[in-house]
């Protein structure tokens, strides 16, 4: 197609095949991976932060894709060098002078507007855990249970293997510092748990990480809703080991000590309580 031609070879043009590229990426990112669950695949939906940032990529494939040759970069800049030129395009020019200004406007004002909205309910922070769960098909007692790893091999290899688990899962949403401040934390809310916080690890003990860790967001009781943390369900991930290493690993790295049950009248005492 030339500047002055038809449309009848638009779906082999470098400009439309980049334009059609660009929309299925949005589709795949937006839409795409949330809807994975029908299929029996676990997803969730993603952050627009993270659309944001696979489009930015998608988009600097696609311009490679476009500027492969000087032929084709030639190709894909008519429409654009069209519309920009020439005589009969003015009101198409008008229209996208008028409409860009109008987008961005429009966008910016839904992300700085403020937002007064009544909450739909109180959530309790850090709801009680429960008495026992089920693992990978194996029934826990939560109550009055340590962390069978400090009384088995090397501490200091549960914590390189723990270092692994977590740099390998946690890390997007933790951060390297552990403070809740992964690349992916801003677009989730409530935000991950920080670790490096003495309001968190210090007040909860190891079998109540283990069970947020395990079962995730959608392991909270009723009172943890209706903004539910985003916590994946581990254990469809890592193994018991796994979970255990990377508890011992964060209280090792945040130089905190977990919370001890204590014995009243031989039997454990109420469970701590905990956040994320």
């Amino acid at each position: 197609m030339n500047r002055k031609g038809g449309f009848r070879t638009w779906p082999r043009h470098a400009f439309w095949q980049a334009v059609a590229l660009t929309v299925l990426s949005y589709v795949i990112f937006a839409w795409g991976i949330p809807a994975l669950k029908y299929i029996g695949i676990p997803s969730a939906p993603v952050p627009k932060s993270v659309v944001i940032e696979f489009m930015a990529i998608a988009l600097t494939g696609i311009l490679i894709f476009v500027s492969e040759n000087e032929s084709r970069w030639t190709e894909f800049k008519q429409p654009i060098e069209a519309t920009l030129l020439d005589d009969d395009k003015r009101l198409l020019r008008g229209g996208f002078l008028v409409a860009i200004p109008l987008l961005v406007g429009y966008v910016t004002y839904g992300m700085v507007r403020p937002r007064v909205d009544a909450g739909t309910g109180f959530r309790a922070i850090h709801p009680a855990p429960p008495g026992s769960i089920t693992f990978r098909g194996k029934a826990m007692q939560i109550t009055g249970l340590e962390n069978p790893l400090r009384k088995e091999g090397n501490l200091a290899d549960h914590v390189k293997e723990g270092r692994r688990v977590f740099y390998q899962n946690c890390l997007p949403c933790h951060g390297d510092r552990i403070d809740g401040q992964g690349h992916f934390a801003h677009g989730f809310s409530p935000t991950p748990l920080a670790f490096d916080d003495p309001g968190n690890l210090p007040q909860l003990a190891e079998s109540f990480v283990f069970w947020r860790i395990a079962q995730g967001g959608p392991g909270l009781p009723k009172e943890g809703t209706p903004w539910n943390s985003a916590m994946p369900v581990w254990e469809n991930f890592l193994t018991e080991q796994e979970i255990w290493s990377v508890i011992i690993y964060l209280y090792d790295h945040s130089g905190f000590q977990p919370r001890r049950w204590e014995e009243a009248k031989g039997a454990p005492a109420a469970a701590p309580q905990g956040g994320k």
